[in-house]
């Protein structure tokens, strides 16, 4: 049984860049693959950063393009997002509607010129946020959206409701997109509990206690079916990471929203990378399931259908 305390996140908290490595533990490179996959960067305004006497921290997810503005993600990508730096959970908010995210879909994300961390002292969390907001606003690849999260997320575990959609403010326009899957859909497999599905993502290639590596780079792996039957049942599924051929790859921190796909010929994306239970992102993972009833009139209402 899936216990809260165990279970980790994996989005992840953005410090100071260096030159962007990779993606996806012990993966391979997406070579354009998957063009409607791209990085997620947002503020959440209501974060207690321990560099900082003010909240504010920054977090990066992966996400799917479903059509030319709407783009699917993990719920924790989502909600609590700040609006042009203010709160959408304080005074009773919904924690949805937030502007400060930004979507890249280039292979390697662009950082080059960010601001790190490092430049700011304990009481200039503000100008930090105001500097890296000018330089997303104002560059070619960061494209500025609002977010939006399912409305029973916050009513519980972030895993049982942990889907979340980002709108872009303008279209991008690409040859193919992302698609959702029909009602139940995932249930084929419960008498296949081997069954490889692939993953993609911008996050970790390593963690540990003390270490972090790699990031910011499209990769993709392949994760095998270890279980749908943990619980809450059939809400998620349970997928084991970094093992042997021909299974390979991972997820880690980073790549939580990205798209588990139901194969490595498909775009079919059946779930998003939702958690995991090892700080060193081994062991098995947990994807969201997107063929949920109340998941699919969530994407509906965004006019994504199967």
């Amino acid at each position: 049984m899936v216990k809260k305390a165990a279970v980790l996140a994996l989005g992840i908290v953005v410090a100071v860049w260096a030159t962007p490595a990779s993606a996806i533990t012990t993966g391979v490179p997406d070579d354009g693959e998957h063009p409607y996959v791209g990085q997620l960067l947002f503020y959440d305004p209501d974060f207690q950063s321990a560099q900082f006497n003010d909240p504010g921290a920054w977090f990066s997810c992966s996400a799917t393009m479903l059509n030319a503005t709407v783009i699917v993600t993990a719920g924790h990508c989502t909600f609590g997002v700040g609006d042009e730096g203010e709160s959408t959970t304080a005074g009773g908010g919904d924690g949805n509607g937030g502007t400060d995210i930004w979507f890249d879909n280039s292979e390697v994300a662009h950082f080059d010129g960010f601001p790190p961390s490092s430049e700011y002292g304990p009481d200039e969390n503000q100008q930090r946020y105001e500097d890296r907001a000018k330089f997303l606003d104002d560059s070619p690849f960061w494209r500025e959206a609002t977010a939006f999260t399912h409305p029973e997320f916050p009513d519980g575990p972030f895993y049982l409701h942990d889907v979340g959609v980002v709108v872009l403010d303008q279209q991008l326009a690409l040859a193919e997109y992302g698609e959702i899957p029909a009602l139940g859909y995932i249930d084929r497999y419960k008498a296949s509990p081997h069954h490889l599905f692939e993953v993609v993502g911008y996050g970790l290639t390593k963690s540990g206690p003390f270490t972090a590596e790699g990031g910011d780079v499209r990769l993709k792996g392949l994760v095998k079916l270890n279980s749908l039957n943990a619980a809450p049942k059939d809400t998620f599924l349970l997928l084991s990471n970094n093992g042997g051929k021909p299974h390979r790859g991972g997820t880690c921190f980073g790549d939580s929203g990205g798209p588990t796909f139901d194969d490595t010929d498909s775009n079919l994306v059946v779930a998003v990378t939702s958690f995991g239970f090892s700080s060193t992102c081994s062991g098995v993972g947990g994807a969201y399931r997107l063929d949920q009833p109340d998941d699919l009139a969530f994407l509906a209402s965004f006019g994504i259908t199967p």
